[in-house]
């Protein structure tokens, strides 16, 4: 058989960057492709195959792992477009940061000041001195 039409042949290995160019649907087909290629070498493992299917295993599950990241990566950036210029957002979307940074004061609200500051600067302003040079 040819390698172009031969299904186990054909996908070893696939690249990261050429998925992304793909559809969602194509990214699903590939990966249910995947799947049931994976199955086969996994029966022909028990049913004691060649050596070459059983090093195959490995690169399978490695394609697979790439696909679905690559489908991951586009459903988060779908989400985070949907929600880019609303306050509330869902939790992986937000900064990671640290916690502590997380509860820090936002430069607006450690800029305000209490009543009790106010009244204050307004009746003790910064004094003015003329230095003599």
């Amino acid at each position: 058989k040819t390698v172009t039409s031969h299904p186990q042949l054909r996908m070893v290995k696939v690249k990261a960057y050429e998925l992304r160019d793909k559809s969602r649907e194509d990214l699903l087909r590939q990966l249910d492709e995947l799947k049931t290629e994976l199955q086969q070498l996994r029966v022909a493992k028990v049913t004691g195959g060649a050596a070459s299917k059983l090093s195959k295993i490995k690169a399978v599950r490695k394609s697979i792992a790439r696909v679905m990241t690559v489908v991951n990566q586009n459903k988060k950036a779908t989400v985070r477009e949907v929600y880019k210029d609303k306050i509330h957002k869902p939790l992986d979307i937000r900064a990671k940061k640290t916690r502590a940074l997380r509860r820090k004061l936002t430069p607006e609200e450690a800029g305000k000041k209490t009543v009790k500051m106010m009244r204050k600067a307004r009746h003790f302003p910064q004094r003015k001195y003329a230095v003599k040079a």
